[in-house]
């Protein structure tokens, strides 16, 4: 029987990366893949480094980490997401002041989200980015602190998830990638996938 990634047969997949909503989107290709976050790496970006770059930075860098062995056949997949508002990242809120802070900000403004891809075999690492435009609709202060207390961002960058109950409420419209926005950008991988061996 047919199947699009077929060229990945007897090849381990492996995402570097514990998020479960790119383990969802992974998913979605019908690849067989395990997850791997046994090689964790500081997240420390050059300073002046372009808000744009960060997360292609950051994905190369977690993918140099994973060992892999020349003939070793392996594929590791790793990716980070930044918001970007006015120039600058917004990463990961440290609590829920900060999460409705990040989320306060972004009403009734437009922001981009960029999630950079790394893809490593042995013998390639190929990266990308994929860039989404998203245009919130003001909220009020009772509405972002309703989303913060009950869905607990605290493990998206910019704070919120578009898949959630501020996706529906309080988002416009998005330019580019719905999957992007929620962390991997499945389309230009499986373009990326379906040329590897």
């Amino acid at each position: 029987m047919f199947h699009p990634l077929d060229n990945l047969s007897g090849y381990e997949v492996i995402l570097a990366s514990g998020s479960p909503r790119r383990r969802e989107l992974l998913e979605m290709l019908d690849v067989n893949f395990r997850v791997d976050t046994s090689h964790p790496v500081d997240e420390i970006v050059p300073d002046g480094t372009p808000a744009e770059e960060v997360p292609v930075y950051l994905s190369r860098l977690k993918a140099s980490a994973y060992p892999l062995a020349p003939g070793e056949k392996k594929v590791v997949i790793t990716a980070d997401t930044v918001v970007i508002l006015d120039g600058k990242v917004l990463g990961k809120p440290v609590d829920e002041a900060d999460a409705c802070r990040m989320i306060t900000l972004m009403q009734g403004r437009e922001q981009k989200v960029v999630t950079g891809v790394t893809v490593r075999t042995p013998d390639l690492c190929q990266t990308f980015s994929a860039e989404s435009v998203v245009d919130f609709a003001p909220l009020a202060a009772d509405e972002i602190a309703y989303y913060v207390a009950k869905y607990k961002p605290f493990d998206k960058a910019g704070a919120y998830g578009i898949q959630e109950w501020i996706g529906a409420a309080g988002i416009k419209g998005i330019s580019g990638s719905f999957y992007n926005v929620m962390g991997l950008p499945v389309q230009r991988l499986y373009s990326v996938l379906k040329t590897l061996v």
